[in-house]
Order: structure tokens, then C-alpha cells, then sequence
């Protein structure tokens, strides 16, 4: 089992924050790595609740990847698990109010914690458990940054 974890602190309430994160008809307008997002259950964002994200990789290829809300705790917690080849996928959004330069934020932390199921997932963490890790990582440091930006769009003068 491998665990990767970023946290940021982004100034904004965690419930705004917490809005962008639920509201999955709208991930692919903040996150800049999202082509398109499918729905595959009805209804607001639960456990229960499915979807399939496409992203852009680094490499400029696409990935489908589907999610399944295992924990939804509005606005502090949200897990995810994602099934992978070999590897089943958990990502938990923790986000928390704190003071920090004597104004209040929120820290918002992602883990993702990979655990095989499969000999071969063991085999591939073994040769590419480092660099997924870094891959991983790069990617919440993206989110977290398009996160931050869409808690704070500009305003009608600084886009001018």
C-alpha cells in the first residue's frame, strides 16, 4: 500500500470551497486537467454517488477515470474510491478551517492511498510505485492550485 498526501492553504471558507468540490457538473470548468464529466447516478452528491472524469495527462493523452463516493461529510470530508488495473484507488478531501498569518483559511488535504489487489498491482508498485507517486502528487498540487484560483476569480478590473 502506498499514500500520497498535499495539503494547501487556500483562503476561502471550506464551504465555498466545499461547493466547488461537490458540484460535479462544474469540475470541468475550474480544473484545467478535466475535459468532461459524466454523471452516472441521478440525483445531489452522496454515498453512492458515481461519475467518470476525463482528464488530460501530461503526456497530452486522455484518462477516464470512475468514481464512487464512499464518504460525504459536507464541508469537511469527502472519500472517493476509484477501481485502477491491479490497484484500487481512495482518495480523501479533508478540509479544515484554520488561522494562518492571523487570517482564517482553510486547509484543504488530499491523500490517495493505492492498495493492490492483484499480484501483478504489487509488481507494479514495485517498479513504478515512485514515479506514480510523483505523478500523483503533481496532480493535487494542479488541483489544489485550480481550487484555490476558482475560490478566488478575478475581478472585473484585474481581468481588464
Amino acid at each position: 500500500m502506498s499514500t500520497v498526501t498535499v495539503t494547501e492553504f487556500i483562503e476561502a471558507p471550506a464551504v465555498d470551497l466545499w461547493r466547488l468540490l461537490v458540484d460535479l457538473p462544474v469540475r470541468a470548468d475550474w480544473l484545467r486537467t478535466v475535459d468532461a464529466v459524466e454523471l452516472l447516478t441521478p440525483g445531489p452528491l452522496a454515498s453512492g454517488t458515481a461519475w467518470r472524469e476525463t482528464r488530460t495527462r501530461p503526456d497530452g493523452g486522455t484518462q477516464a477515470e470512475e468514481f464512487v463516493v464512499v464518504e460525504c461529510v459536507a464541508p469537511r470530508r469527502l472519500v472517493l474510491a476509484s477501481p485502477g488495473i491491479g490497484v484500487s484507488y481512495r482518495t480523501t478531501w479533508v478540509l479544515r478551517t484554520v488561522q494562518r498569518r492571523r487570517r482564517a483559511c482553510t486547509a484543504v488535504t488530499v491523500a490517495q492511498e493505492a492498495v493492490a489487489t492483484a499480484p501483478y498491482g504489487r509488481v507494479l508498485a514495485l517498479l513504478f510505485g515512485g514515479l506514480a507517486a510523483r505523478a500523483v502528487e503533481g496532480t493535487f498540487r494542479r488541483d489544489l492550485a485550480d481550487l484555490s484560483r476558482a475560490a478566488h476569480p478575478p475581478t472585473s478590473a484585474e481581468a481588464a
